[in-house]
């Protein structure tokens, strides 16, 4: 049998699997992050479907798009979770406008459930960032421009140490190899050794600074304004790997809280890369 026969049960729930719905894995999804932590444009949580149906199959990614949700319906999940919202504002038509109307209505013509965890996942523990530092080997991983919201503790990024003192350039050379980039956008070497280390996935220039009065050698992130490279010259190391870089392994994430929680749903990490930058 083929992996995707094999994968494509329509929607039936293997008779050796113990019966979970989505909204259960919703359910643990939101006490690991819970909804309070996202910021307050964002818009995580339930995206498109009913809750009361039986999980088929999960399928964990990036961003959701009309290929992913294909992919979905390939393998026989009937739900995807994503980092990114596919819903970041209302809509007022569901049509073939664009590419988001056109993956809603396929969604919900396929019967495929989205959820989406965003900054709620990045600031919490254990979440995205959490993730990043377990990559890259540090130790003694803390939050950094911590909040607390409703008793849930938070932050918006992390910091750790690497087990040894490396040189700006090694330093840098691991970060490409450990998350797949052939060019990291850099400030000039740091002449010391890099030992501390902060980071943010995705957007995290806003705590570059934040990163300085922490004392830390150096600030991975995803994306980063011109302007701010100025000025930090053997300060710190700046080090921007890409936003879909630096957040690859939140499928990852997805995957470990499903299991436990929700022991016997499958689990299937999107092979279809959402990534919208080209490098030529």
């Amino acid at each position: 049998m083929s992996r995707n026969s094999a994968e494509s049960r329509n929607f039936a729930v293997s008779k050796h699997r113990r019966s979970v719905k989505i909204k259960q894995v919703l359910s643990a999804l939101e006490q690991f992050a819970p909804l309070p932590l996202q910021e307050s444009w964002d818009n995580a949580g339930l995206q498109i479907g009913l809750t009361e149906a039986e999980v088929s199959g999960a399928l964990l990614c990036l961003d959701v798009t009309e290929r992913v949700v294909d992919e979905a319906v390939r393998r026989g999940c009937n739900l995807v979770v994503s980092h990114h919202p596919l819903l970041f504002r209302g809509l007022k038509q569901v049509s073939d406008a664009t590419d988001v109307q056109r993956t809603v209505w396929k969604a919900i013509r396929e019967g495929v459930c989205v959820v989406s965890m965003h900054t709620n996942m990045d600031n919490a523990r254990g979440g995205v960032n959490w993730k990043i530092a377990e990559k890259l080997g540090l130790t003694d991983v803390r939050f950094f421009a911590e909040k607390t919201v409703q008793g849930i503790e938070g932050g918006s990024g992390v910091v750790g140490m690497l087990p040894q003192p490396m040189a700006a350039e090694a330093f840098i050379s691991q970060v490409k190899q450990t998350f797949g980039v052939a060019c990291a956008q850099c400030n000039e070497l740091l002449q010391r050794p890099i030992q501390r280390v902060a980071l943010c996935g995705g957007a995290g220039d806003f705590l570059l600074d934040e990163a300085v009065a922490l004392k830390a050698d150096a600030f991975i992130t995803g994306e980063m304004h011109y302007h701010q490279y100025f000025g930090y010259e053997q300060r710190l190391q700046i080090c921007v790997i890409g936003h879909y870089q630096s957040e690859q392994f939140t499928s990852e994430v997805f995957r470990s809280i499903i299991e436990q929680e929700c022991p016997g749903v499958k689990c299937l990490i999107a092979e279809t890369v959402t990534n919208p930058i080209v490098y030529i």
